[in-house]
């Protein structure tokens, strides 16, 4: 009886091993969206770190001055001028477009005629470009031509008219009313899609428990939305802490710096004013309130993770 001799199987190839490990492949998938990161984030980020700590203007190559830059921050009341208008503006303007858009969002989850036609206009605001609609706002609120002040003065409610962009208290409100306008699209189509992931079968049994509208809402739309919520909230501060184009298009700072944020003062120092070394300061000094937005967003996957079933 001939016993069979078994013979060693071949050593599979590299790209074999490559093909069959997954690590291996998610890292190749990976790679290219990697350099695209580093290419157009990574390298810009710390070049403006670097510059921040140098006295580079445009046209002159700079020297490494330390914290020069940000020790002249530090005194400089302008610059924490724009730091008090850029956190006054974010928190009203979250707050705001948060309540409306939730409540609009919990209108459009409702059975209403035409549903879709008043989803694509509720889009219109964040859909129209940026410079576009601080232009239009830029007409509403004209000092002489202004459509409201002309409807008011009609209805014989004031004498003459707003001076809405060249007083610092109006041009505030009137800065934060246009961001609320452009903003509450993004907010409300995005909980509105968070609406639509919730079982109709939980509020039909909090109905039966005797719940009122509030209690459904309160305690069963609310704790499931509010993951959906610390990711909109997120990118909804970081958008609006970041606000340049409709800032610049309608005040440019003014008046006497009322309506001056970080991102506008930034460039204002940085471009104009040629002290890019400057200029590039103030960007970095965002970073910390951007760091704070994305650590909040960090939290609210988290919860989501253990709703799902997952570990913390």
């Amino acid at each position: 009886m001939s016993i069979a001799t078994s013979r060693p199987r071949p050593r599979p190839s590299a790209f074999a091993r490559l093909a069959q490990s997954r690590g291996a492949l998610g890292t190749l998938f990976m790679l290219p969206a990697a350099v695209f990161l580093i290419c157009l984030l990574a390298y810009p980020l710390g070049l403006g770190v670097w510059l921040g700590f140098t006295d580079t203007k445009i046209g002159r190559e700079g020297i490494f001055i330390g914290l020069e830059n940000y020790e002249f921050l530090w005194a400089d009341s302008v610059f924490w001028l724009s730091v008090f208008n850029t956190v006054v503006y974010t928190v009203v303007a979250s707050i705001l477009k948060f309540g409306l858009g939730l409540w609009l969002a919990l209108l459009l989850n409702q059975h209403l005629p035409f549903k879709s036609l008043f989803r694509a206009i509720v889009l219109l605001p964040w859909v129209v470009p940026t410079v576009l609609s601080a232009l239009a706002f830029w007409w509403i609120y004209d000092s002489q031509f202004s459509i409201i002040s002309w409807s008011l003065m009609q209805l014989g409610l004031i004498q003459q008219p707003i001076n809405f962009l060249g007083d610092p208290l109006n041009a505030r409100i009137s800065v934060i009313v246009a961001n609320v306008w452009r903003g509450i699209p993004f907010v409300a189509i995005s909980l509105l899609a968070g609406l639509q992931t919730i079982s109709p079968s939980l509020q039909e049994a909090a109905s039966l428990d005797g719940a009122t509208s509030w209690q459904r809402f309160r305690h069963v739309t609310l704790p499931l939305l509010t993951p959906i919520i610390a990711v909109v909230m997120t990118f909804s501060v970081l958008f609006t802490f970041t606000d340049f184009q409709l800032i610049y298009v309608l005040t440019k700072g003014g008046p006497v710096n009322a309506t001056h944020l970080m991102a506008t003062l930034s460039f204002q120092r940085g471009i104009p004013g040629g002290q890019l070394g400057e200029g590039a300061a103030i960007a970095v000094a965002m970073v910390p309130f951007l760091l704070a937005a994305i650590l909040f967003s960090f939290f609210g996957l988290q919860r989501r993770r253990w709703q799902q079933g997952g570990q913390e």
